[in-house]
């Protein structure tokens, strides 16, 4: 059957609310959702991407200064705002899942793009310099096996899929990040450097691994040779070399997280979910991929959802469900 999930960031200011409203989702699903942990940014500092994932990071400090997250040699007081918002979505994940036996995916942001974000000391942006590429890929490493294992103790019946948030990889790769006067551009990485990062990311973690990126020019190949074991794309304008490539990675073995639910909320339900149906069977027929391969897929927004209202957010989540349904019918025809 297609499966279905979210991409994690979720609108509102309740980690309680936001927790029960996305597993009442996607439990709820014949079998077909994949609930997830959200991530509540418009908390303030600390529940932003960045923030929230550099405090996994083992033996690394950061602190927050007027340009950004930057690492430090002790940790300031924002981590400690920030381990404090975990504690909570933690408390408050173990309550909702308390004898819960199934799926539940946790997402953090990848090596590329906590390097392509949080700044040396002296400035420059942490991607700028090879040792601390390294570090922060083996830091985050060692913080993900912490961070699965409290999950797991905490919800021992759940079965843990990580998904990895690489928005900065492209630019990573092209060289396209300014430099810290912004009158330069911080150099590209190679792409096998590039891919060893996140594998060590995905090597920490002994269960299924989602990467995702939303730009639309993510390099399929690339992100497929860091071993994920899926790749979590936004294909709602996908051309037909898109689906080439989709293709390709599908047939070697990396299953399709298919953004095909855009992140507004939609006018019309039954409309969105007949546009977000064929987005992916046309792709799919385009490229010559059978309908049976439809039960590799799981559908999912396009990105994250915390620009709508909460009801926009359940909104969208539920035509992806819905999708997800439609096409479970089709693996049949």
């Amino acid at each position: 059957m297609t499966h279905v999930s979210g991409i994690g960031s979720w609108p509102g200011e309740s980690a309680r609310e936001a927790i029960v409203t996305v597993r009442d989702l996607l439990t709820d699903t014949e079998g077909l959702g994949l609930p997830y942990l959200p991530e509540i940014p418009s908390r303030g500092p600390g529940s932003d991407m960045i923030g929230r994932s550099a405090v996994l990071l083992a033996d690394l400090s950061v602190d927050l200064q007027p340009s950004g997250w930057r690492f430090t040699d002790r940790p300031g007081r924002d981590v400690a705002r920030a381990r404090s918002l975990w504690r909570q979505d933690l408390d408050e994940l173990a309550e909702a899942y308390d004898g819960y036996d199934g799926p539940l995916k946790l997402q953090v942001a990848g090596p590329w793009t906590l390097a392509a974000s949080i700044e040396l000391n002296r400035g420059e942006r942490a991607v700028t310099d090879e040792g601390a590429r390294r570090d922060i890929a083996a830091s985050l490493a060692e913080g993900v096996r912490q961070h699965v294992a409290e999950v797991r103790r905490l919800v021992p019946g759940a079965t843990l899929t990580l998904q990895v948030d690489e928005p900065s990889v492209v630019a990573v790769l092209r060289g396209e990040l300014p430099t810290a006067s912004g009158y330069g551009r911080v150099r590209a990485v190679d792409r096998t450097e590039v891919a060893d990062g996140i594998r060590r990311v995905r090597e920490a973690f002994d269960g299924d691994v989602t990467l995702h990126s939303c730009h639309p020019d993510a390099p399929v190949a690339v992100l497929a040779a860091t071993g994920a074991t899926a790749l979590a794309l936004d294909l709602t304008s996908a051309t037909p070399h898109r689906w080439e490539s989709v293709a390709e990675i599908v047939e070697a073995g990396t299953r399709l997280w298919a953004g095909v639910v855009p992140t507004s909320e939609p006018e019309s339900a039954a409309d969105a979910v007949r546009t977000a149906t064929a987005r992916v069977v046309d792709g799919f027929r385009a490229v010559g991929m059978p309908s049976a391969r439809l039960a590799d897929v799981t559908v999912t927004p396009a990105c994250g959802l915390p620009a709508l209202t909460p009801r926009g957010a359940v909104a969208v989540q539920r035509v992806a469900v819905d999708t997800a349904r439609e096409l479970t019918e089709k693996e049949q025809d």
